[in-house]
């Protein structure tokens, strides 16, 4: 008896326009991107012209305005892509694995905790100490913060929804925390820490994105390494494990992953809400849920948000420069109503 294959012609089409459709919006995203990147380095309070600025880039030792092109802007506006990029993927990462659309790092005490660390640090030890240790205290206190979610969220295992109550408790306590220690510093450092918690880029420098480089390399790999497990998961934790995902472990790498990253630009650039939040589910509408599709087009979007917003920072109020956090926050606040009154709206 002679047994024959059929193959789906239909099917196999759908799936490759699906594959070059996605295709398509990365690169479309990736082209935005860079466009934006090279509007972000012609304006300013010194308005440069686009072949000005690759003479300057080509031959820096050949134009006055190297400087202001190699060591205000362009280290500027990397740090906004990759801090952007990012806190993106922490809330696809967070939002996946809790299943809820209101979950990132904001809501579930990683910024938080970064925060209060941070003000400590400047209200008891940014007279005797260099600056350059407050990424290091931020990033200590969004790993700590995280853990004692963790910790107090254990109770045999780990349930998302568990995750989410404990870390809106914490956050909001460590908040009060921040606020009261902001109250009982001296002016410098209450105001030192007033800009940092609103999230600001104002000199960044080299360094610092040399610094967020290697959390973003290595911790974005390893998050979509466990993008089977993840869309598995979102099917609920029954359907997980029968399929062979342990969920522990499986958990324990995302929730370490999103903790690096949304630490690591939080200590580099500050309080930066809602990043987490919206870009995931703008890349969601664009390329949908599956989380190996997400993770690449929500970092893309994640980037365009804070690259913008620094740019509005620095060019729509001069001579003023305002922290990027609050343009940032003026979108992200009724959003994150929008999604809260949606939620429930679903929910009754």
């Amino acid at each position: 008896m002679t047994h024959s294959t059929t193959l789906n012609p239909s099917t196999d089409a759908t799936a490759d326009t699906g594959r070059a459709r996605y295709a398509s919006l990365l690169g479309l995203l990736g082209l935005v991107l860079l466009a934006s990147m090279g509007l972000s380095l012609g304006l300013g309070s010194f308005p440069t012209a686009f072949g000005e600025i690759l003479r300057a880039m080509a031959a820096p030792q050949d134009s006055d305005i190297a400087f202001i092109v190699w060591e205000l802007r362009l280290p500027r506006l990397l740090l906004a892509v990759l801090v952007g990029a990012a806190l993106a993927v922490a809330g696809a990462i967070l939002q996946g694995m809790v299943r809820n659309p209101l979950a990132s790092p904001d809501v579930i005490g990683i910024t938080s905790g970064a925060a209060l660390a941070a003000v400590t640090f400047l209200a008891l030890a940014g007279t005797t100490l260099s600056i350059h240790w407050l990424p290091a205290a931020a990033l200590a206190g969004a790993l700590l913060a995280a853990l004692l979610v963790f910790l107090l969220a254990w109770k045999g295992s780990v349930a998302p929804s568990r995750l989410v109550l404990v870390g809106i408790g914490l956050s909001a306590a460590m908040g009060a925390l921040t606020t009261l220690l902001i109250v009982i510093s001296d002016d410098a450092a209450a105001m030192t820490a007033y800009v940092w918690l609103t999230g600001s880029l104002y000199a960044a420098q080299w360094q610092d994105v040399l610094g967020m480089l290697p959390w973003l390399l290595v911790a974005t790999p390893l998050c979509l390494a466990q993008a089977r497990h993840m869309d598995a998961m979102a099917l609920g934790d029954a359907v997980a494990q029968g399929l062979g995902v342990n969920l522990l472990r499986s958990r324990l790498v995302l929730m370490a992953c999103s903790v690096a990253l949304a630490g690591a630009a939080v200590a580099f650039a500050g309080g930066l809400s809602f990043v987490g939040l919206i870009a995931p589910h703008i890349a969601s509408r664009l390329v949908g849920r599956g989380f190996a599709r997400l993770v690449p087009a929500a970092a893309l979007v994640g980037a365009l948000i804070v690259l913008y917003a620094d740019l509005l920072g620095r060019v729509a109020f001069l001579p003023k420069d305002l922290p990027a956090g609050i343009f940032v926050s003026g979108v992200g606040a009724p959003f994150f109503v929008y999604l809260l009154h949606r939620t429930r709206y679903r929910s009754g």
